[in-house]
């Protein structure tokens, strides 16, 4: 199984009961009606390359996307701390890096690798994939990772407005995602959790304050390149009213994104050509038009967990 279909085992490992404590749905605690489908797109993965971040970049500033969110650990951070700096009221998150997962393009922790030595392969970089992290990385390493990576992000000028996890490796283990939580409350921000069935260890780690979202919508391997626009256009008239979000992988299909991602089609260059071209396409900002969609941001979700 690619290491990437990890996520997919977020949405069945993670179940959250409904917040008994809280009477009103996040749409009414953000002014809008009960049964409003409230949607936001993100994309995945900026700070990995130029190209993922020059694509991400344009679809912001086109509002084709609402948020986004960062790889502290890769090499081109600081261009995202510029942006960030430069478009203050971008909604840009932490997307946490536990893992490394490209063939021959590869990246070490932010922490000193003598501190982390559970989270690192053969070859000092990170593992390559979720199940690795499960088995070797131990508690505490994660959590001086995360928070070494949220410290870096912040002292560069970046203000995150959320925390969620590359590959689903947050989900590791319970012990992990303790972890991640813990640094959400402590730093004030709102996480990606979904509500499914299923996982009822995790809830006591979680807060009447924490938001959960109803679901979660993202491409996989099994669709095929022609049938692209069709699945995010279905996607979008199947939304339910709740809170759910749709997460892309964005990229131009250029050279430097073919080199980094070779041997790799899944969320591979030409995967994020694909991503972009049809979110910053007349037909889904019709679609998400004509079906009543609430586009909204982590940083309302940010408002209300620390109210």
């Amino acid at each position: 199984m690619h290491s990437h279909k990890i996520l997919f085992l977020f949405l069945f490992m993670l179940a959250i009961a409904p917040m008994f404590g809280q009477s009103k749905t996040v749409a009414e605690r953000l002014g809008y009606p009960a049964d409003s489908k409230l949607l936001i797109i993100h994309a995945d993965d900026l700070a990995v390359a130029h190209s993922v971040n020059s694509a991400s970049f344009d679809a912001l500033d086109k509002n084709a996307v609402t948020s986004a969110s960062i790889m502290v650990p890769c090499p081109w951070l600081t261009e995202v701390a510029d942006y960030a700096k430069a478009h203050p009221d971008a909604d840009l998150g932490l997307h946490l890096t536990l893992t490394s997962e490209w063939k021959t393009y590869r990246w070490g922790p932010i922490s000193p690798s003598d501190k982390v030595p559970g989270l690192l392969g053969p070859d000092g970089t990170l593992w390559s994939d979720t199940p690795r992290v499960a088995q070797h990385a131990k508690p505490d390493e994660v959590e001086r990772e995360i928070r070494a990576q949220i410290e870096r992000a912040m002292a560069i000028g970046i203000r995150p407005t959320h925390l969620d996890t590359h590959m689903g490796s947050v989900l590791a283990s319970p012990e992990i995602f303790g972890v991640y939580v813990k640094l959400a409350h402590e730093f004030h921000l709102p996480f990606l959790a979904v509500r499914f069935p299923g996982a009822e260890t995790l809830l006591k780690v979680l807060s009447d304050k924490d938001i959960v979202l109803d679901s979660l919508v993202m491409a996989s391997p099994t669709i095929r390149a022609d049938q692209w626009k069709e699945f995010y256009l279905n996607a979008v008239k199947d939304l339910k009213p709740g809170l759910t979000e749709m997460i892309v992988h964005l990229g131009h299909d250029d050279a430097e994104l073919q080199a980094i991602t070779v041997d790799h089609p899944d969320y591979g260059s030409a995967w994020r050509q694909r991503d972009y071209n049809v979110v910053t396409s007349p037909e889904f900002k019709k679609a998400l038009e004509e079906n009543h969609v609430i586009l909204v941001k982590w940083k309302d979700l940010q408002k209300l967990v620390n109210q």
